[in-house]
């Protein structure tokens, strides 16, 4: 017995600071940022893209405090901007694995943005919301020098990313005065749109990251849930993309989505073949499994 406590304990510690470990190593490599960013994406299983952002927003004083705008070909002059937040359990990713989705908006005529945002354990996931909330009143503030509306916004997000692009925009503390322009969500694969449902049914491997994230009060885990919030002041348009596999992603998606269209949202819920990185990865390209919905959606904000 005693061993098996010592095992236990041995596993959680490790876990906890694999994220920490991780990003020492890739700072301890030193040489560009790019390649830094490359050895996160091969190991993250997903992909920067082929396109170069055009420039970037720096809205706070840390690093992770920017975001990365791609020009549509056309311009774009006049039409909603698309932001994504990336995921990585809070603790770990970057905003510059964007795979193909800044080509996809310029193939829809669209600005795309990444944003970057602070992480575990130095920002909790309070800080990171706050970090998305600024970072879409700084587009909003630079939309006349680059040309995008200001009050037209898609949010979207994969993972931890699509939990906090829901939080962002069931919530509207965290955006402030620029929430009523987050005109529609995609949120891709999440799973933790309910904090104490999602931490009651993990497994023993999912809990060691949410306790980390979330702690062990209840009513912070709710604070933190979009669940909680949605019925309220919700953005107009959902799309919930999940991977048919993952029994919790669907669940949650559903649940989410019903409570949303009960407060009036139109909200849809969009399974899908694959697995979670291929969610992500694969958003954008022309056989996605869910683009011709996504497409939909944001055809009905352009107008």
């Amino acid at each position: 017995m005693r061993k098996w406590v010592m095992l236990v304990s041995l596993t959680a510690l490790t876990l906890g600071t694999a994220a920490a470990q991780e990003r020492e190593r890739l700072r301890d490599l030193g040489g560009s940022e790019d390649r830094r960013e490359r050895l996160t994406e091969r190991r993250m299983g997903q992909t920067m893209g082929t396109a170069r952002a055009d420039s970037t927003l720096i809205y706070g004083s840390a690093d992770k405090q920017r975001v990365d705008l791609y020009r549509p070909a056309s311009g774009g002059r006049g039409q909603p901007l698309i932001l994504y937040v990336h995921g990585g359990g809070w603790a770990n990713g970057s905003h510059k694995q964007v795979s193909e989705k800044p080509a996809w908006a310029s193939r829809m005529g669209l600005w795309f943005g990444s944003i970057g945002y602070r992480y575990l354990p130095e920002a909790p996931v309070e800080t990171q919301a706050a970090d998305v909330g600024a970072a879409i009143r700084k587009a909003r503030a630079e939309a006349g020098k680059h040309g995008y509306d200001p009050d037209r916004i898609i949010l979207m997000g994969h993972s931890a990313g699509a939990h906090l692009a829901a939080l962002v925009a069931t919530d509207p503390q965290y955006a402030g005065d620029a929430f009523a322009a987050i005109k529609a969500v995609i949120p891709i694969d999440g799973a933790c749109y309910d904090v104490p449902a999602q931490i009651k049914a993990a497994p023993f491997m999912a809990k060691r990251t949410y306790i980390p994230a979330f702690g062990s009060e209840p009513e912070r885990q709710k604070a933190l849930s979009p669940i909680t919030h949605a019925g309220g002041r919700d953005a107009p348009r959902w799309l919930l993309i999940y991977v048919n596999s993952r029994d919790d992603a669907r669940a949650q998606s559903n649940a989410l989505s019903a409570k949303l269209a009960r407060g009036g949202a139109q909200a849809s819920v969009k399974g899908i073949e694959g697995n979670h990185m291929s969610a992500n990865r694969d958003f954008g390209k022309a056989d996605y499994p869910a683009q011709a919905e996504v497409d939909a959606l944001v055809r009905v904000v352009v107008g």
